[in-house]
């Protein structure tokens, strides 16, 4: 069964209390029909109530959800879990140890579940054969594929995942969640995951939108928000970034590391935004290129690749992350440039 023309979310200026702590701060979220997005954030941000809000667990103070149109939660309406065509797979699966396989996934289609159906969703996420076992004999792996299944059987609009990756072992993690990518493409249908691995999140989403106290501070595709990042925090949140003092005029900034462009209109101080392995470490400066001189105080070796802490001849401390050859060793000159994507973010 396909799933094309499933839903599409809307997420309008939603906000939920608990006591004194508001969870989620009027977050608004749209999703296209047939995406894969990430509620990427810190614990604590209110990425799980949002999910909870969407899937009727919990009700709004104020704001709206809404699928294909017809909305779920709003003023004067809230249309109960069971009734909104949303499947749900839980950190802990939340399987019943005293049902097979079979029974776990035929569990949301109701009395007198249909086999065939049943089959047809074990045979999409490669447990054929599996049906009449205990889910206590199952791997970590199997485990999660059974919830996914029986999230998929009864064909919802939307699927929602909460730290689906979690409990995996990590050495199984990065295959579990292909193969969960795989199914959910293979299906068109819509799905959200909450998670606070950005490796996570930037690997298996087509859409990440970074949350942080109850507010999402940027929705984007992945290259987006790594190497666009629309603040200092999301910067910071993403993975290792260098921030550099600079002062944008004319269209340019200067900054430690040279000269590079800027939006137009930015004038003034400013940070420049550059993640390590867009810098360019060697011997001699790029072909047709300038360079700052400098020197390597540390180095990190990671096998494959290697995190350099250098020196700049201005006195500024900057990280380059390279591949694990050539061998950096303190002491070395070298000559540093911006070789990759670099932002500019005014001062704030």
């Amino acid at each position: 069964m396909q799933y094309a023309g499933m839903g599409s979310i809307s997420c309008v200026e939603l906000r939920k209390s608990f006591g004194d702590v508001r969870a989620v701060d009027g977050l608004s979220l749209e999703v296209e029909e047939g995406a894969t997005v990430a509620l990427l954030g810190p614990s604590g941000c209110g990425k799980t109530t949002t999910l909870r809000l969407i899937a009727g667990f919990e009700r709004p103070d104020s704001g709206t959800v809404s699928v294909s149109g017809r909305v779920l939660a709003g003023p004067g309406v809230f249309v109960p879990p069971e009734q909104r065509r949303i499947g749900l797979v839980f950190q802990d699966y939340a399987l019943f140890p005293h049902l097979d396989v079979a029974g776990n996934v035929g569990y949301g289609l109701g009395r007198g579940a249909d086999r065939d159906r049943i089959a047809e969703v074990l045979d999409l996420v490669g447990l054929r054969g599996f049906s009449g076992r205990s889910v206590n004999e199952l791997s970590g792996g199997q485990q999660q594929r059974v919830a996914l299944a029986r999230a998929l059987a009864p064909a919802p609009e939307l699927i929602l995942l909460d730290e689906p990756f979690s409990n995996l072992d990590a050495s199984l993690r990065a295959r579990v969640r292909d193969e969960v990518r795989e199914i959910l493409d293979a299906q068109g249908v819509t799905s959200i995951f909450v998670t606070h691995d950005q490796e996570e999140a930037l690997s298996v989403a087509d859409t990440v939108a970074v949350v942080d106290r109850g507010r999402i501070e940027q929705v984007a595709s992945p290259e987006e928000v790594y190497l666009r990042p629309a603040t200092r925090w999301v910067a910071g949140f993403l993975g290792d970034i260098e921030v550099l003092p600079g002062r944008a005029s004319g269209g340019e900034v200067t900054c430690d590391l040279g000269v590079l462009s800027a939006r137009p209109g930015l004038e003034g101080e400013v940070d420049v935004l550059v993640r390590p392995e867009s810098l360019g470490v060697d011997t001699r400066p790029p072909s047709g290129g300038v360079a700052t001189q400098g020197v390597v105080v540390s180095r990190r070796f990671y096998g494959h690749d290697q995190m350099l802490e250098l020196r700049l001849d201005t006195g500024r401390l900057v990280r380059a992350r390279r591949l694990g050859f050539p061998a950096w060793h303190p002491g070395d000159r070298v000559q540093v440039w911006i070789e990759g994507p670099a932002d500019v973010l005014a001062r704030s």
